[in-house]
């Protein structure tokens, strides 16, 4: 399957997603939210984002590049996946 498949294809089945109703979706494999999720639940709202300039070798950039029109944002994913990856475990 070719990149431009995929992107056919992953269109499609957004499209058929959008298309459902939700009486069409089956939730009853998720268990219900106790009201102790609610007690200790905390409204997180996302970081405000810092722009950088980051030197990459052209071959890096022209791959996020192909892969959409959201590019930065699958690199910007791609460093946080590092991140994760390697940070030192909290005691």
């Amino acid at each position: 399957m070719k990149g431009n498949d995929t992107k056919k294809l992953i269109k499609t089945n957004l499209e058929r997603l959008d298309a459902l109703s939700d009486e069409m979706i089956d939730t009853s494999d998720i268990p219900p939210l106790e009201e102790e999720f609610f007690a200790t639940a905390q409204w997180r709202m996302p970081q405000s984002k810092v722009e950088v300039m980051v030197e990459v070798e052209p071959e890096v950039l022209e791959w996020f590049k192909a892969q959409g029109d959201h590019y930065q944002r699958y690199l910007t994913a791609a460093l946080r996946v590092y991140a994760l990856a390697h940070q030192a475990p909290t005691t």
